[in-house]
């Protein structure tokens, strides 16, 4: 895994301006990925029931909330219309697929749609796939679904956080859910810059509108050949708990879970290690910190 070399910076830049930088530094990370050992894609297509780490452990978390499907189902999300938001490279929404749904994919990067199209196609799964920002994609897309999923490592690549959220209420269902799981927003606050330590070193509360944070080292998460990684820059923005959990009350829909994790997909922080399930804090930050969090909502039913 690699880790960060550059800090956070903040700056000013028009929305349109960072996701346009957003989508062509994401072109070049797919690139990265589709060879990574971390995402796994050439072990997806020669097993038809390998399901990806990030979707196991999405499904032990929202399985109990999907109409009395049962944790340890086959095909929990069977026959359910499943929009899958900042799919990436589509490896999770091939999982879910194999789960038994009937998928979208969204993504902003049409580098990560061609690597997810090609995995689909290789893995024999019908996935129709959609290139949004986020914030458009319930007009991008045309329809609604019983649940939207997106996980993980999202919405820091997201400005306008109410937009987000009533896209997703927009493309629900009445009655349907939504899954959220992610880095926590105190984790994102710490140093990532300090080997030895945990410490305070980034912003929690969100940014001004205008402003956003950016750096540019050329590097992602993963392993891999970074020279493909031809447009360094990128823009993220913070977005404490309130502020995720008031969007989404605000657009309408109902928390019915919320819980905070121990363990993430990547290092987060120099000092995390290898875990059961993903990276996690060494003791004692591991008791005093959570490095994850996770979010089911649902659209009320009509009547």
């Amino acid at each position: 895994m690699s880790m960060p070399t550059d800090p956070l910076v903040e700056t000013s830049t028009s929305t349109a301006h960072a996701y346009a930088a957003n989508r062509a530094n994401w072109d070049g990370r797919a690139a990265v990925h589709a060879t990574s050992a971390a995402y796994d894609v050439e072990g997806l297509v020669a097993d038809p029931t390998r399901i990806s780490s990030v979707i196991r452990t999405d499904m032990a978390l929202l399985a109990p909330h999907l109409g009395g499907t049962r944790i340890d189902d086959d095909a929990p999300l069977d026959g359910l219309d499943v929009c899958h938001l900042q799919c990436h490279i589509g490896t999770d929404t091939v999982s879910m697929a194999r789960l038994g749904a009937r998928v979208t994919g969204v993504d902003l990067s049409p580098g990560s749609l061609a690597v997810a199209r090609d995995l689909a196609q290789r893995c024999e799964i019908d996935a129709r796939w959609v290139e949004s920002e986020v914030s458009e994609a319930s007009s991008a897309v045309g329809g609604t679904f019983d649940h939207v999923h997106t996980s993980i490592g999202t919405i820091c690549w997201v400005q306008d956080l109410d937009g987000w959220a009533r896209t997703i209420a927009a493309l629900l269902r009445p009655g349907g859910t939504f899954f959220f799981r992610d880095q926590h927003p105190a984790l994102a606050a710490m140093n990532d810059l300090v080997r030895d330590d945990v410490r305070l070193g980034n912003r929690y509360w969100p940014l001004p509108l205008g402003r956003a944070f950016t750096y540019s080292d050329g590097m992602t998460y993963t392993d891999g050949d970074y020279s493909q990684i031809k447009a360094a820059r990128n823009y993220e923005w913070p977005h404490p708990v309130s502020q995720t959990l008031q969007a989404l009350l605000d657009a309408g829909l109902h928390l019915v879970a919320v819980a905070e994790h121990e363990s993430l997909p990547w290092q987060a922080l120099p000092v995390m290690v290898p875990g059961e399930d993903g990276f996690v804090l060494p003791m004692p930050w591991r008791e005093q910190l959570p490095v994850a969090w996770s979010v089911v909502a649902r659209k009320p039913a009509q009547g």
